[in-house]
């Protein structure tokens, strides 16, 4: 133990101090916003000991920080005003009933503050290393001792706090691991769509043309699905607003600057399957509207709109301003006769849905409606 300059004995440093720091570091904890996991156990902590103060004391290099806290104001302190970093050295606990009588805390500035503390007890948070990275401790402004029970109690909550850690630090890994394989396969799709666009300008056959077209549409798709589902924490659900947001997005980068895409879309969940299949329609009618509805560089504007209800369930209706029917000619001319026109048709016979087309002066509008 050494003596800091107002005469406060600091804890020696920890043995492994380096490696205990590494530990602590590892868990991403300190500084972090409150969480109830942790604030639950203080508040526990306390009404079993019986004490107005309890913490979770994470001992850091040159200071204390409390992920937890009842009864104490400052999130941390200085080592100087540590005694968990006194506790850390113990084997798993430190009991100091009267802080005036133990040279390790006499001079504490908690303790000798007007009101300070004169009771402490901390049972150690065990990295499953064996290492220490701070302790579940109590305070009292008065000397007492724990009883057995109490002591075993703080021991089955600090062990509690390292689950917790543990747990968190499994979520954010698993996190970033999701987060790997959303990006490596999103990359993967975008080159595969890249070279899909490169191909397309060097043929001339407009059938093999509308095939790359029509394959790197569905790229774009997949892409925004997988993300979604990515999002859902392996759900095989998807929200439907951010999804199709996705998608639209997309679509508005590669629609010229006369063509504006506008979405409306209730915040709900469909399943993965029915999300695909919105997605391919949706990107469908788009493009036949860029191609067919909007001639010469006219202005206009695409309107997708994803509704639901008890009555009528899902509906999901593609609107475009374009030219509409000019003549007579089939409803349906507007979404092309080919691969486009059949990918729509089966992706509404997956929602169990039938396309309605309607052909108006003022552009065209088609329908799915499903359960």
């Amino acid at each position: 133990m050494k003596r800091s300059r107002n005469e406060t004995i600091l804890a020696d440093e920890h043995p492994k101090q380096a490696q205990r720091l590494e530990t602590l570091a590892a868990y991403d904890i300190l500084d972090t916003e409150a969480e109830s996991e942790f604030d639950d156990i203080v508040a526990l902590a306390s009404q079993i000991c019986d004490v107005p103060v309890s913490l979770i004391s994470l001992v850091d290099h040159d200071r204390q920080w409390f992920k937890a806290r009842v009864g104490f104001d400052p999130e941390e302190t200085t080592l100087a005003e540590s005694v968990c970093s006194h506790a850390i050295l113990e084997d798993d606990f430190l009991e100091i009933s009267d802080m005036s009588a133990d040279e390790r805390t006499v001079d504490n500035p908690l303790h000798v503050a007007e009101d300070g503390v004169q009771f402490y007890a901390g049972m150690n948070i065990v990295a499953p290393n064996g290492l220490p990275i701070g302790t579940l401790c109590v305070l009292d402004d008065k000397p007492r001792e724990l009883s057995d029970f109490q002591r075993q109690a703080l021991g089955v909550l600090a062990r509690q706090v390292m689950t917790q850690l543990e747990l968190r630090k499994r979520l954010l890994e698993e996190e970033a691991l999701r987060s790997e394989m959303d990006h490596r396969v999103r990359n993967s799709l975008q080159t595969i769509a890249s070279v899909m666009r490169v191909a397309a300008r060097s043929i001339s056959d407009p059938e093999a043309v509308e095939v790359l077209e029509l394959v790197e549409r569905r790229l774009g798709a997949v892409a925004s699905l997988h993300s979604e589902l990515m999002g859902s924490e392996g759900k095989e659900s998807v929200d439907t607003q951010p999804y199709l947001e996705r998608v639209v997005k997309l679509l508005k980068d590669v629609a010229p600057d006369n063509v504006k895409i506008e979405l409306q879309a209730v915040d709900a969940v469909v399943g993965a399957r029915q999300a695909s299949a919105i997605g391919m329609i949706v990107s469908e009618f788009v493009a036949n509207s860029i191609k067919h509805a909007f001639p010469d560089g006219r202005d206009g504007t695409v309107e997708i709109a994803l509704t639901q209800s008890e009555a009528a369930g899902w509906v999901l209706s593609c609107q475009d301003d374009g030219v509409g029917k000019q003549d007579d000619a089939d409803a349906h001319a507007h979404a092309d006769s080919g691969l486009g026109a059949m990918l729509m048709e089966s992706a509404a016979s997956q929602l169990d849905g039938q396309l309605e087309y309607e052909a108006v002066p003022q552009g065209t509008v088609l329908r799915v409606s499903f359960q």
